[in-house]
């Protein structure tokens, strides 16, 4: 009943509600409606960052980043605009997948701080009206769990059933592996338990039982303390695999999903912290997101839109826009309280499954065209700058993520164009530390010895990229990330309204118009190299003046509401529409 009437009166705002930009000459202000309906929307728009404490700011000298340094860290993020952090997982592990193997899912990681570090860190962001998020990885444990090994111990452990098993190697033990390449099956042997186990991701991390009632409320205990101690929403991590019906007789390759699994999170976590919200990874073909969404916006509020993502590399890459413009018609249409999460990179590879092979390999020839580059037959793993290299198309990229359909995701060091380290294994190429300034170790640590290696050679070197430089030059990818999330912060309809596809007679350009409460934006994107001139044409009013935000130039609608736009290679525009 409550999500039937959020989206009742999602309808009623998107009519009503007023903007916060200072009203026109002569226009009479309009009422004030109550804002408290609009905080727990509050996804909508801002920008969001990922960041890794482990490989952030060491505060403490010991070579490891805590949440000390990203709480010291903070006014940075403010600066950059960020609204919301997203916390990648900082349990105890075992750290055989980079954290995600959690062996406590109530506790610290020792080296990242104290549980108090942790409650100050909170409260420092909320002073500063940042939200903090965390990864809710409950598809798997770590193997070094208790639950896992007093399961393994003996058949009438009553932890036996909050894992997977099988007497016998079920026949496809070597198929739908998360890792391809990599991992070579999802069933294993235990030799202590004398049975199989089943796991999506690598053996270390066995699955638990979600179909068992006491997992469940496990799931939503941890959910609940991590409420308590103030975080604002979880990232759900895998969530195919979470709500998928695992047995040992199952078919991996046609799973049984069980969807109530995320109406009732929704709704126990709404229960908890009324605008807490749940930001789902599920890499799904746009046929089957309806029911991640929920038809009412009962499901996830927010999920990744991994479609969009490889529709648009597949456009930096090529410069062709047709498939991107169908992807985007092709995911528009959501419940109105939900919303995407764009991004360009996240902290995997860049995954390119759902493109045809043709397309991904048009991919690989221009941004991973070394094998080395190229991770689980599907993917790259490079980050933004070193695979784009013009800083025109990284402009591109940029403009573009701030101003398509959802709220933008930046992963942490994305901002000042770092770069990788192919040598690292599998994705930890993309996750090294936190490039601050020419200092050594760039600033991230004092000590010689860091968890992870810095990038240290070559034109993505610390000496060279780093925050510090980046500020001090106005035309670095930092300060243009600083313009992009203000303007953005400036065209609420972005986030409200539900972007319509312009036509532009090219191949090489993509609109979008976004109207909302009697205000308009349209933004243009040329993604070739060369300068595109071309008309948008739309039912726009004859007559409106079109100010280009990027610029401040403007223009006027002609007849027919046709507009010639000329773009330079890998130009972009923004404009709004006035009488």
């Amino acid at each position: 009943m409550k999500q039937l009437l959020l989206v009742l009166l999602i309808g009623i705002l998107a009519a009503c509600h007023t903007s916060t930009t200072k009203p026109e000459a002569n226009e009479t202000p309009k009422t004030p409606l109550p804002t408290d309906f609009i905080d727990e929307l509050w996804y909508k728009n801002g920008l969001v960052y990922s960041v890794d404490v482990e490989v952030f700011k060491d505060s403490d000298t010991d070579g490891v980043g805590d949440f000390k340094g990203l709480t010291q860290q903070l006014d940075y993020l403010k600066t950059l605009g960020v609204e919301t952090i997203w916390l990648a997982p900082f349990q105890p592990s075992p750290n055989e997948d980079d954290g995600y193997d959690i062996s406590d899912f109530y506790g610290i990681d020792k080296r990242l701080g104290t549980s108090q570090d942790f409650d100050e860190c909170i409260r420092q962001a909320n002073q500063r009206g940042i939200r903090v998020m965390m990864d809710l990885v409950t598809n798997h444990t770590s193997d070094q769990h208790p639950w896992f090994q007093q399961a393994r111990q003996r058949t009438d452990s009553p932890y036996r059933s909050w894992y997977i098993w099988a007497k016998e190697r079920p026949k496809k033990w070597d198929k739908g592996m998360v890792f391809p390449g990599v991992q070579k099956d999802i069933w294993t042997l235990d030799k202590q338990a004398g049975e199989y186990y089943y796991h999506r991701f690598y053996e270390s991390q066995p699955d638990l039982n979600m179909q068992n009632p006491a997992v469940q409320r496990e799931m939503r205990k941890i959910v609940r303390y991590w409420l308590e101690k103030g975080v604002a929403g979880f990232r759900v991590d895998a969530v195919p695999f979470l709500i998928e019906v695992a047995d040992a007789n199952f078919d991996p390759d046609k799973p049984e999903h069980q969807f109530d699994m995320i109406t009732q999170l929704h709704q126990y976590t709404q229960w908890h912290k009324r605008d807490a919200i749940l930001l789902g990874e599920a890499n799904v073909d746009p046929k089957e997101q309806e029911p991640y969404f929920g038809n009412e916006g009962q499901g996830m509020q927010t999920m990744f839109n991994f479609f969009v993502n490889q529709h648009l590399f597949y456009a930096l890459a090529t410069g062709e826009t047709n498939s991107l413009k169908e992807a985007l018609n092709a995911t528009k249409n959501i419940p109105p309280t939900a919303q995407w999460a764009n991004f360009l990179r996240n902290h995997d590879e860049i995954d390119l499954g759902r493109l045809s092979d043709t397309e991904r390999d048009k991919v690989y020839a221009k941004f991973g065209p070394d094998t080395t580059m190229q991770l689980y037959d599907r993917g790259i793993r490079r980050r933004l700058a070193p695979m784009l290299g013009d800083q025109r198309l990284i402009n591109l990229a940029y403009s573009v993520l701030f101003s398509l359909p959802g709220m933008p995701v930046i992963r942490y060091g994305e901002e000042i164009g770092m770069g990788d380290d192919i040598s690292l294994k599998e994705r930890l190429s993309v996750r090294t530390p936190m490039q601050w300034s020419a200092e050594p170790n760039a600033g991230f640590s004092t000590t010689a010895k860091t968890v992870r290696p810095i990038i240290r050679q070559g034109p993505y070197g610390y000496k060279t990229v780093n925050v510090a430089a980046q500020r001090a030059d106005s035309s670095s990818i930092l300060n243009q990330v600083i313009r992009f999330a203000r303007l953005r912060k400036q065209c609420p309809e972005i986030g409200w309204a539900t972007g319509k596809i312009i036509d532009t007679g090219s191949d090489h350009v993509l609109a979008i118009q976004y109207d909302w409460q009697g205000r308009s934006i349209v933004t243009v994107y040329n993604f070739s190299e060369e300068p595109q001139q071309c008309q948008l044409k739309s039912a726009i009013k004859t007559g409106l003046t079109m100010t280009n935000l990027l610029d401040k130039t403007t223009n006027t609608i002609g007849d027919n509401g046709t507009l010639p736009v000329k773009l330079a290679g890998y130009g972009s525009a923004w404009y709004r529409l006035k009488n």
